[in-house]
């Protein structure tokens, strides 16, 4: 079993690894980085704290379900966030070797 299981990895591998030898970005990942990097960093934590004090006001009103809805903004916002901090770090524009 054990050893089916590697040789699917190994053909897996070979396989992805012919979609992009060059490991390039696409035009829609570029076009959504050059705007991303725009923005700064900053924007996304106070629009996820805006979120989660929008969370608790709708809560302490008690409109339950909509401070539940407003309540999981905050995480993507936040995850956005961090994305465009990698970008800004390590964009498609900063070349680097391809590693093995």
């Amino acid at each position: 079993m054990m050893n089916e299981e590697n040789t699917l990895t190994d053909s897996l591998k070979a396989k992805t690894s012919r979609l992009n030898p060059e490991r390039k970005e696409g035009s829609v990942a570029k076009a959504i980085e050059s705007q991303t990097s725009r923005l700064p960093s900053d924007w996304f934590l106070w629009a996820a704290g805006g979120v989660a004090v929008s969370a608790l006001i709708l809560k302490l009103c008690k409109r339950e379900h909509e401070a539940l809805l407003v309540g999981q903004w905050t995480a993507p916002i936040l995850i956005l966030g961090l994305y465009n901090k990698m970008v800004k770090q390590a964009g498609h524009d900063q070349e680097e070797p391809v590693p093995n």
